[in-house]
């Protein structure tokens, strides 16, 4: 919870909101006229019912009567025009103004280095950048324009009253300073209140979702019972934290009913007093003014909480969605360099990193990729292996050191340059909820539907994609689960393939496959790999046998460095490795 979650109203917060209106600069000065002129129409009213009692009713006069009918009619089509206008333009300025901090929000997410999504909940993100976006365009839509109107409503409906009779207006004006008091108090609970609902929100989005994703975990390991327990728990949270704001609407409405209820019975006691007393008749239309008043003050002033409501739930959502916007995190896009003609030379010279800044992991790795080479990485799970990949295509910074393509420090290329050049393939392939096609142009317009079906038969896997029902265009499903693993990194492969990249990037990409998939693949790797620098990671050592180079790392080191046969003769830790995956297939 923010620490200055107390506050009823945040004006800094407020005015950067409003800075996003100022492409709709016309829509909102419409909105703002729009409010006036619905204050204007609504008093109008009482007014007229005071001309009506008092010169027409009282006196007889049929003419009179029916031009201010006439009038009142002119009047409610006014706030019937007024009202519309004020709700189709607050809501658009609402959803335009969200649809821009959303794109801008999904972009800034686009450019986070993976340091930020390793720690981060991805439940939490989706709300942000769904659920709370929706708030934020209701306070522009129910909050704030409806605020401003009622306060306009308000300050006309006292004046009125004023100019009416200022003994009556005294008198209502007594009871003010009570649901003001509860207003000013009810405000500043439902703001803590709110920011505990959108916290327990988030919570609840985030635990659904990781189930979700997780759920063949949860029944292999029959956790279902306890997923079960857990979610009651943050689910009753959930609810606790609703209840509270329903709690404190409880309290504040009857408190703002009854002190209407008590300004009209004072009106009515104390007009109608006087005039069985002493006063005229001619006062009879004025009491009926103040009535209809009466409720155009308090009944503005219900709204006002209710509505704050609305724009305090806003204002939380707000602030967390620019925590986010202000998050620096992205990799540092400096670089100015740009080649499309890459040669694919690689150097890696006495890097350091980690992704704890307490926890090193690669401890000063150096090594050289000739263009055009094949080089494997070879190692123990957790030696570094998978890491240098990540900071080849500078998902991470390193701490120290240098890594250089073509003999240029990846920090002077551009993220676009670097990244356009550099292909990988990974163990785990995460494909869209979308067609074969789409899933390896990843719509690339220069990528097209005969340049895919023409890699594909060079690589060998046009025959298993036109098995499919619909072929290229069959729909793979979210993350790719109408597929097999084998056939998932088949598409990778493709993929990969049809970008042409300088360097190739193989991450375990023959670690879960089956024995006929595994053909396919080392078919595909040797088609793609041909006359271009590629980087294979495997943990199965008889893939890459045909490497021209191997570099054999352990806990964060290059151990050793040599090819297939020369790392055997040695008879060291690659001999060792080689070995004892040698006679675990034996035995199998």
């Amino acid at each position: 919870m923010d620490k200055d979650s107390g506050k009823a109203f945040d004006m800094r917060l407020f005015k950067r909101l409003l800075a996003h209106t100022r492409p709709y600069r016309t829509t909102f000065y419409g909105v703002a006229l729009a409010a006036i002129l619905l204050s204007g129409f609504a008093v109008m009213t009482p007014i007229i019912v005071q001309r009506i009692i008092d010169d027409a009713i009282k006196v007889g006069d049929e003419e009179k009567l029916l031009i201010l009918t006439l009038a009142m009619a002119g009047v409610l089509l006014g706030q019937v025009i007024s009202q519309l206008s004020f709700n189709y333009y607050a809501n658009w300025l609402g959803e335009s103004v969200i649809k821009d901090i959303r794109i801008n929000l999904f972009k800034h997410m686009l450019g986070f280095r993976m340091k930020y999504f390793d720690s981060s909940s991805l439940g939490v993100l989706v709300t942000r950048a769904v659920a709370d976006m929706q708030r934020i365009g209701e306070i522009f839509s129910q909050g704030f324009f409806v605020i401003v109107a009622d306060l306009l409503k308000m300050l006309v409906a006292a004046v009125v009253m004023l100019i009416m009779n200022w003994r009556l207006a005294l008198i209502v004006f007594a009871i003010l300073p009570l649901i003001l008091y509860a207003t000013r108090l009810f405000q500043k609970a439902m703001k803590v209140a709110f920011a505990e609902v959108r916290t327990q929100v988030s919570n609840l989005n985030s635990f659904v979702q990781e189930r979700l994703t997780g759920m063949k975990i949860v029944q292999l390991f029959t956790r279902e019972k306890i997923e079960s327990e857990k979610f009651r728990v943050i689910n009753e949270k959930h609810q606790n934290a609703w209840l509270k704001t329903v709690w404190y609407n409880s309290i504040f409405f009857p408190i703002a009913e009854i002190s209407s209820s008590i300004a009209v019975g004072l009106i009515v006691w104390y007009g109608g007093l006087q005039n069985v007393s002493n006063l005229s008749k001619e006062e009879l239309g004025t009491l009926f003014a103040f009535i209809l008043l009466i409720d155009m003050l308090f009944r503005p002033l219900r709204q006002i909480a209710d509505k704050f409501n609305t724009l305090q739930m806003g204002m939380v959502a707000a602030n967390r969605v620019f925590k986010i916007l202000d998050t620096q995190s992205n990799i540092q896009d400096l670089g100015t360099v740009v080649k499309e003609d890459v040669r694919g030379d690689i150097k890696f010279n006495d890097v350091h990193f980690g992704y704890l800044e307490e926890e090193e992991v690669l401890h000063g790795i150096s090594f050289e990729v000739k263009a055009g080479e094949t080089v494997a990485i070879v190692g123990a799970t957790g030696a570094g292996k998978s890491t240098i990949i990540n900071l080849l295509n500078r998902f991470y910074e390193i701490n120290s050191g240098s890594i250089l393509v073509d003999d240029v420090d990846i920090k002077d290329f551009s993220l676009v340059s670097l990244r356009s050049q550099i292909a990988v393939v990974l163990q785990d392939v995460f494909l869209f909820a979308d067609t074969i096609e789409n899933n390896i142009s990843l719509k690339n317009s220069d990528i097209t539907h005969e340049l895919i079906e023409d890699a594909a038969k060079q690589i060998g896997v046009d025959e298993f994609i036109s098995s499919l029902p619909g072929g290229y265009q069959y729909n793979v499903k979210e993350r790719g689960t109408m597929l097999s693993s084998g056939q998932r990194q088949l598409i990778a492969f493709l993929r990969a393939y049809v970008s042409n990249p300088s360097i190739l990037v193989l991450d375990e990409a023959t670690s879960s496959v089956d024995t006929y998939s595994e053909q396919l693949i080392q078919r595909a790797t040797e088609k793609i790999t041909e006359g271009r620098t590629s980087i294979i990671i495997a943990h199965r050592l008889a893939t890459i046998k045909k490497a021209d180079k191997i570099i054999v790392m352990d806990a964060g080191k290059i151990v050793e460095t040599g090819t297939h046969k020369e790392l055997l003769k040695k008879g060291g830790y690659y001999s060792g490795l080689y070995e004892a995956q040698f006679l675990s297939e034996e035995v199998a």
